[in-house]
């Protein structure tokens, strides 16, 4: 009997409400990664909507595709975390449902990993050939870019666009950095790069970002907050946990 070769490719989509992004992203990755071994985990946060049946459906039509249901559970970077650790593949990419990141650079995103001429690959917004256009209003511009100023002074390294959350890792540099994410927030690639050695190879691949079709924003309070959190206990060198740090912000604004 002939067996399948294992992927070369996991790509990880952590979604939530998706279920209308399900048909047309798979359809974009079969597309861009054409003549590749890959494969596509949803990771699918309970949508009401109906995601998870969308996805059983495109799974039972091609084996490539996988379900990760998570019930009681949410959190985009948890959700990638959980997703990552599901592969046994040689790279890990990581992209939104929402179809607002070019699957059509996956190639050029994941080629250099694939190769071993780097350790981490970033889309960036924010390099010649890159765009962030498909931010929805004038606040989200500002948010973007304040968070960029923040994590950029806590860096170790040079990155255009530390809050993007389109990136690939090769899966023994996830693997030895995954005991020190937290897994809180939604910006896990800012994470990953703040636990990984200083020595790590890292590119970035121009993109540019689309506006939103379907689907809805994960941006909440609450997300700022686990942000600024996790930034605070990287620039305390750890000792300060970022559930405490969310803790104590809520109950501040309590008090207030």
């Amino acid at each position: 009997m002939n067996h399948p070769l294992p992927a070369d490719l996991t790509l990880v989509i952590p979604c939530y409400n998706e279920a209308a992004n399900v048909e047309p992203l798979i359809n974009g990755v079969k597309h861009a990664l054409e003549g590749m071994r890959w494969e596509i985990v949803f990771v699918d946060d309970d949508s009401p909507d109906g995601t998870s049946r969308a996805v059983e459906r495109a799974a039972r039509r091609d084996p490539r595709i996988r379900l990760i249901r998570r019930v009681g559970r949410r959190g985009l970077s948890s959700a990638v975390i959980e997703g990552a650790l599901s592969s046994t593949a040689t790279v890990i990419a990581v992209m939104d449902g929402d179809l607002q990141h070019d699957e059509g650079i996956l190639r050029d995103l994941v080629t250099p990993l694939l190769d071993d001429h780097a350790d981490i690959a970033v889309a960036s917004r924010h390099v010649a050939g890159g765009d962030s256009s498909g931010l929805a209003s004038r606040w989200r511009h500002m948010l973007s870019r304040s968070g960029i100023r923040l994590a950029q002074s806590i860096l170790p390294m040079t990155l255009s666009d530390p809050m993007s959350g389109f990136f690939a890792v090769r899966r023994a540099m996830f693997t030895q950095a995954v005991p020190r994410l937290t897994g809180t927030g939604f910006k896990i690639m800012l994470e990953l790069v703040l636990s990984v050695p200083r020595t790590a190879r890292l590119v970035e691949v121009p993109f540019v970002f689309r506006p939103r079709i379907a689907g809805e924003s994960k941006l909440s309070p609450l997300v700022m907050v686990q942000f600024l959190g996790m930034l605070i206990e990287r620039a305390c060198g750890g000792w300060l946990p970022t559930r405490f740090i969310i803790f104590a912000a809520v109950g501040l604004v309590g008090v207030a």
